[in-house]
């Protein structure tokens, strides 16, 4: 029975010194010794439109929003700049190199097998510990000092994840993923939109130098007719010069319209990612009435619908999963590594039964003394993760005063527009009564045509403003996410 005690204690000595090394050695791992408080997440009664704003239609974006205004030069724009725009194809790879990278981070969880073949030719010093082997006994199996190693076999290594670092770091990675794709998303409205404003612009500006034209011909009718009056000597020189000054004028201002209807166009073909011949002619067309829509309440349907909230949301929650990853390192790593191959002093006995090798190695690695590294991670991705709670709360309350600011200015224009219509009526009951007084040959012809001068100088007006509330209808369909709809978002949940 002594002896059976004897090989039983021997046996549990070993097990019991490890378990005490370690109730020794873990309460000297090393700690956390601060961590700071997280942010909080901006609240819902934030995201929302002062009570006085309001358009006459109520609603979201639809997806392929711009559809709605029913033009196909616009449409075909559109699909070519999502398609060939070197900012996409810029996002798109974004997407795909955080799509490697979360493959990288992942295989890091993973069993990793590698072929071994190395060979060894060294010289064995006789005041080493192999120092035996520096003689020459072939007898003795010794035939030193030189000896050429060979190493054939497999290699495998395993971290276990025990503490969830690895987990943490992969879900970081998703989340940047899923951050590149919601930026795809946003790139893709911000380029619909710069197309839109862009066409519309040239329309607008095609509709312009229209207007501009009908109002040079009768400025070129009252050169000639001032003209020839002066010739006769039935007027003065001075109404004939400020007749050309006029014409002149507006001579500068077709000029203008129509360097600006280039400048549209050469911006547009660099968005677009069009060559120089790769940009088909946009014809004129009849600018669109006002479809704008807001919806009566934003709160957290607004974080859903913005492509850009959506993308830093995820960044947010990426920066949670490093603080995880971070914390985790403080913890004991444990790791599995084997070897089964053949090793071999001697290239003729590689092959051979007895030169079979075969390694399972488990390792411990428990951080005790860092100099503070750790706690100085942990701070740097919590201080980086508040740093982004902060650009994500400011950017959702630019996103609403993006709304607010563009529904106001599009509710300002509507009530400018309409007053700008009146104006217009009252105007034109002056040019109808000229002309009218011309048909009965009260008047002359050259006051009839100059009575129309005013009202197309209105027009003018009216079409800035129509021009103006396309470009801020786009600007509010941008500022609403245009057709984007990701799932609803749930609390931030700092950790």
């Amino acid at each position: 029975m002594n002896a059976r005690s004897n090989r039983r204690d021997r046996r549990w000595r070993p097990r019991i010194v490890c378990l005490a090394w370690m109730a020794c050695v873990l309460p000297g791992c090393a700690l956390i010794h601060h961590d700071s408080t997280p942010y909080a997440e901006i609240a819902p009664e934030q995201i929302n439109l002062a009570n006085d704003i309001h358009l006459a239609r109520d609603g979201w974006p639809a997806a392929r929003w711009w559809t709605r205004y029913q033009d196909a030069q616009l449409d075909t724009l559109i699909d070519q700049a999502l398609v060939d725009a070197p900012t996409m194809v810029i996002a798109r790879t974004r997407v795909a190199q955080a799509k490697s990278d979360v493959e990288l981070v992942r295989t890091g969880s993973s069993l990793q097998v590698v072929a071994l073949a190395m060979l060894d030719r060294e010289h064995v010093s006789a005041h080493g510990f192999l120092g035996p082997f520096a003689m020459n006994e072939p007898a003795q199996g010794l035939t030193g000092p030189w000896y050429t190693e060979g190493i054939v076999g497999l290699g495998a290594s395993l971290n276990v994840d025990i503490w969830g670092k690895q987990r943490a770091q992969i879900a970081a990675s998703l989340g940047v993923s899923n951050a590149r794709i919601a930026e795809t998303s946003a790139v893709e409205l911000e380029i619909s939109t710069d197309v839109a404003q862009l066409y519309y612009g040239i329309q607008t500006t095609y509709r312009l130098i229209g207007l501009l034209n009908e109002s040079h011909e009768i400025a070129a009718f009252a050169v000639q007719a001032h003209e020839a009056r002066a010739a006769r000597g039935l007027e003065s020189r001075t109404l004939l010069e400020e007749a050309r000054a006029q014409q002149v004028a507006i001579e500068r201002q077709l000029a203008s319209a129509q360097a600006q209807v280039r400048q549209l166009r050469e911006s547009m073909r660099a968005l677009v990612g069009a060559g120089p011949e790769g940009l088909r002619a946009i014809e004129p067309v009849a600018l669109p009435v006002s479809q704008a829509a807001l919806p009566a309440t934003l709160s957290y349907e607004l974080l859903a619908r913005r492509p850009d909230l959506q993308a830093m949301r995820w960044y947010v929650e990426a920066s949670f999963d490093r603080i995880d990853a971070a914390k985790a390192a403080f913890y004991p790593s444990f790791d599995i590594k084997a070897f089964f191959g053949f090793d071999a002093l001697h290239l003729g006995d590689l092959f051979t039964h007895a030169s079979q090798q075969i390694n399972l190695i488990p390792g411990l690695y428990l951080p005790i003394f860092d100099g503070g590294r750790l706690n100085a991670n942990l701070s740097g991705a919590r201080e980086g993760s508040n740093l982004l709670i902060e650009q994500y709360n400011q950017a959702v309350l630019n996103a609403v005063r993006d709304v607010a600011q563009t529904g106001s200015r599009l509710q300002a224009l509507d009530e400018e527009t309409e007053l700008q219509k009146r104006r217009i009526e009252s105007i034109a009951f002056t040019r109808d009564s000229v002309e009218a007084h011309y048909r009965r040959g009260l008047t002359s012809r050259l006051a009839a045509l100059e009575a129309r001068q005013p009202v197309i100088a209105e027009q003018v007006a009216l079409l800035t403003l129509n021009g103006q509330s396309i470009s801020q209808e786009i600007a509010l369909t941008k500022a609403l996410g245009g057709g984007y709809r990701a799932d609803p978002p749930v609390g931030l949940t700092p950790r």
